[in-house]
């Protein structure tokens, strides 16, 4: 009998990463945690999604989250030796795999295999080559939410960053942007879906605009007014 997989999986906060960990799951693998690179001052690295939501995906997860901070700009070498380091760790842990959400960049996927082979992995890839019309009705349907935490701006308008990742949305997205961002036109933050154990309530405070992108400022959202007792 082969031995079953074990494995942990590449999380940048978004609902790409949530569906394949949500696959994965669905499909026998033993998903141990999650590993997620941070950029200073305490936000995931593109996303700029703040630690303590991150810290909150973790727990409705139920898994450990295994944080990589890294300087800002981040040399090549210096990313592949962190996240070397939190790869190797897992692997004397007993994982086998790592999974990424990942859809058609040819050359990340190489990227990313070629590396793991040096350390003696391989990937998973539950969502690669879908069509991301079908994958993007199929999150949904399922009841996957999330939010645009970062817009490119030379190919979506700033109104877009802090938007739910609806219906709604994609019916708004000009021609030519991918419905799962997956040519860098947004990334996002899962918030709720089959993988959560719970929801995780945000709010958006703003947006901020910087080097050509627009980023939401997500912030767990506050409690409402405890319930009126009955008279």
């Amino acid at each position: 009998m082969a031995a079953k997989a074990r494995a942990i999986v590449s999380w940048s906060s978004g609902k790409d990463a949530a569906w394949a960990l949500h696959l994965v799951r669905e499909s026998g693998v033993e998903v141990q945690g999650i590993f997620t690179t941070l950029a200073a001052p305490g936000r995931v690295a593109v996303h700029r999604v703040p630690e303590a939501l991150l810290d909150r995906q973790a727990a409705a997860l139920g898994l450990p989250c295994e944080k990589v901070p890294l300087p800002w700009p981040c040399p090549n070498a210096v990313y592949e030796a962190e996240v070397g380091r939190v790869l190797r760790a897992a692997k004397r842990r007993g994982v086998t795999h790592v999974v990424f959400g990942d859809l058609f960049l040819e050359d990340l996927r190489a990227w990313r295999e070629a590396r793991l082979s040096e350390l003696g992995l391989a990937g998973f890839f539950p969502l690669w080559g879908r069509d991301t019309t079908v994958l993007a009705r199929e999150m949904l349907a399922a009841g996957l939410e999330a939010r645009l935490a970062c817009v490119d701006r030379s190919k979506l308008a700033t109104s877009f960053a802090g938007r739910k990742w609806d219906a709604a949305l994609l019916a708004d997205l000009p021609a030519g942007v991918d419905p799962c961002g997956e040519n860098g036109e947004f990334h996002t933050f899962a918030s709720a879906g089959p993988m959560f154990r719970a929801p995780i309530d945000v709010d958006v405070s703003g947006v901020v605009e910087d080097r050509g992108f627009a980023f939401a400022e997500l912030v767990p959202a506050a409690p409402g007014p405890p319930p009126t007792a009955p008279r």
